[in-house]
């Protein structure tokens, strides 16, 4: 298949000459984004003061994880199936009313029972965000500029994990450890007012011209069937490659996003008001990983590469990016151990922004949400495994070592595996 002549044009050239709402799109899919990662942190960065005043234990904090993970299962599976029934506008917009109201719900809860169940609530509703929002840059983009608006929405969850720790401590020390939860659920409901402004499918948004119209429909017109069954996606292989990547990677960002302040607090002895530094440094860098890895593959394809290629590639480089990170829990130095976790928390959101550009890549864009959510719920049931396995560990030697250590192996077990599975990245025959 020869190249349009559009896809020789440098990545984001379509802002100036046919228009740039596509990109404002991207912004709203970025702040949905930074606050399901603020909503999330928020339980890892009071984990020590929750830890003296709930009284919990280690394997008690690993269940209460696990019940947001198990929900996000449950949700995952559920949004992206009914996401790509009801549409990206409704279903966004739903569960992002739900998810904010489980955030604000945490502020009433005082026992391990109670935090749990607002985390299964949570769970649930935030399931919804990454079936939308990759349904979503389906939808508003071009095959060739997704990986790149994949990854800067992506960033927001490194974003979120930044402002998290500026702002989580500030409000707890002010007003209590309920505050920063009540500020979260209002947050959401802002965003949600500037949702239901400003989306709607390209056809009828009146922001966009007929010539960025044109180019966000520039690739190969798809003619599948409004709906796809997960038992008919499941039989391609391209599925399983999804399925394997997000399965053997989510659960290490899980054990970051958790485990982290408890990590720094234990190791190096900081509290709720010196968390903040190294926790922003290394989501800084998770947060230009992110937008680099998904600009790398973008720029590969730009310079002739095949998709096969490019996505691979920038996929490699990140998982090896991962290696250094077995070094950090025997880190004499904080800022050594906060630059190699960083590190490697970059190069796992470069690797999520190609991934999940291989979602659609490989399926037409009425069946991207339901290939999320059958991935994510991969990487929930996964993530549940290892938290409930970290919680044991931990209890039991008090070493974050050997949690480090499955790091690397994980991305490059992956890589291995979607290879095998769909060696040259050819779009699944839907019918």
């Amino acid at each position: 298949m020869g190249e349009s002549p559009q896809s020789k044009l440098p990545v984001l050239s379509g802002i100036g000459s046919t228009g740039s709402y596509r990109w404002r799109i991207c912004a709203l899919l970025f702040f949905a984004t930074t606050i399901n990662y603020m909503d999330r942190q928020v339980l890892g960065l009071l984990a020590p003061t929750l830890h003296r005043d709930i009284g919990w234990s280690e394997t008690e904090y690993a269940n209460i994880i696990v019940a947001f993970q198990a929900a996000y299962a449950i949700g995952l599976v559920g949004f992206g199936r009914w996401i790509d029934s009801v549409g990206t506008r409704t279903g966004y917009a739903i569960a992002v009313a739900f998810w904010s109201i489980a955030a604000a719900a945490h502020a009433l809860v005082r026992t391990v029972f109670g935090f749990g169940a607002a985390r299964f609530a949570l769970g649930l509703g935030e399931a919804g965000n990454f079936p939308a929002a990759v349904k979503a840059v389906a939808e508003w983009f071009p095959r060739r500029e997704r990986a790149l608006a994949n990854g800067i929405f992506n960033s927001g969850c490194n974003v979120g994990a930044v402002l998290a720790p500026l702002s989580v401590p500030w409000l707890a020390l002010r007003w209590g450890w309920p505050a920063p939860f009540l500020v979260l659920g209002v947050l959401g409901f802002v965003w949600l007012g500037a949702w239901l402004i400003f989306y709607d499918s390209p056809e009828k948004s009146r922001g966009v011209s007929s010539e960025e119209l044109a180019y966000i429909r520039s690739d190969s017109p798809e003619t599948p069937p409004p709906t796809i069954r997960w038992r008919k996606l499941l039989a391609h292989r391209q599925a399983w490659a999804f399925v394997v990547g997000y399965g053997f990677s989510a659960p290490i960002w899980w054990f970051y996003l958790y485990w982290l302040p408890s990590f720094l607090s234990q190791r190096f002895g900081l509290g709720l008001s010196t968390l903040g530094a190294p926790l922003v440094v290394i989501y800084s860098m998770a947060s230009v990983g992110s937008v680099g890895g998904g600009w790398l593959s973008s720029a590969l394809l730009q310079h002739g590469w095949s998709l096969n290629a490019s996505r691979k590639t920038a996929m490699l480089v990140c998982a090896l990016c991962v290696i250094p990170v077995v070094f950090a829990a025997h880190a004499s130095n904080l800022w050594t151990a906060t630059l190699l976790i960083g590190l490697a928390a970059s190069a796992h959101q470069g690797w999520a922004a190609n991934l999940f550009a291989l979602a659609s890549d490989l399926f037409p864009t009425q069946a991207v949400a339901s290939v999320v959510g059958l991935g994510g719920m991969a990487g929930a049931l996964t993530a549940m495994a290892f938290s409930e396995s970290a919680g044991f560990i931990l209890e039991k030697t008090g070493s974050y070592w050997s949690l480090f250590a499955i790091a690397p192996s994980a991305y490059l077990t992956a890589l291995a595996i979607i290879h095998w599975l769909s060696p040259r990245l050819q779009p699944a025959k839907v019918s």
